[in-house]
């Protein structure tokens, strides 16, 4: 049963920045715990610690140590994404700031929430996967959402629309040269391109997740290998200066 959480909806400012791996993985689930079981939020170390490790919905597969969570928690915090839940009176707990931090509302945080917990997927597995956390009764009720995302700089078309499309996140801006950015922020990384995937032997872009890491900031592309263990983040490669 999908229970909305307890945040309200906009329009907010997105003051977001790039994030590394982990602490997409650590808001990630913040959101969908908010979303999916409402009784359990805010969120203990502890069961955010579960939630980062847990097997299902989750690409790629993490093994973080609660000194981890720790220290990405207080990462976040310092963002501006999470917030210590004040409330809490035996255990410290945690809350996300997602729909302040990222600018959307409640249909497109759960999307944004898909993308940072398993990164890039077809229409239908978005739509699925999204669905557990709002209601999203099918694939026209989806494309709104995404032509909104995308519009705004928040996601990008990897494939042709049409059967089988492939959308994935990126950082800012939009093929038009429209930007999302707020002042003082890094600049854009390279986009991926269609012909990347093409590349990729699976079919499918790999473990392409949003924000990308920092590093991303000062790389060029990323990388699909197809031999990428599951349990190693996403890396990006510079371009050829030739």
């Amino acid at each position: 049963m999908i229970t909305q959480d307890t945040e309200h909806d906009g329009p907010w400012t997105p003051t977001w920045k790039p994030l590394s791996p982990e602490q997409r993985r650590v808001l990630g689930v913040l959101i969908e715990k908010a979303k999916t079981t409402p009784a359990t939020y805010p969120m203990t170390h502890n069961a955010i610690l579960l939630g980062c490790n847990q097997k299902n919905n989750r690409d790629p597969l993490m093994t973080l140590a609660a000194a981890d969570v720790e220290r990405i928690l207080e990462e976040l915090r310092v963002l501006g994404a999470v917030t210590e839940a004040h409330e809490s009176t035996r255990s410290t707990k945690f809350r996300h700031r997602g729909y302040e931090w990222l600018g959307v509302e409640r249909a497109e945080l759960a999307v944004m929430a898909e993308l940072l917990l398993r990164g890039a997927q077809t229409l239908g597995e978005l739509r699925t996967r999204a669905a557990r956390m709002e209601p999203i009764p099918d694939l026209p009720a989806l494309k709104p959402i995404v032509a909104a995302l995308v519009k705004r700089g928040l996601m990008i078309e990897l494939t042709p629309p049409g059967r089988g499309q492939i959308v994935g996140p990126r950082s800012r801006g939009s093929a038009s040269g429209s930007t999302s950015s707020s002042p003082g922020s890094p600049p854009d990384p390279a986009e991926p391109k269609r012909s990347d995937r093409a590349a990729n032997p699976g079919g499918r872009p790999q473990a392409f997740a949003w924000p990308p890491a920092r590093s991303a900031i000062d790389s060029g592309v990323p990388s699909w290998s197809s031999d990428t263990p599951a349990s190693r983040p996403l890396h990006w490669t510079k371009k050829n200066s030739a």
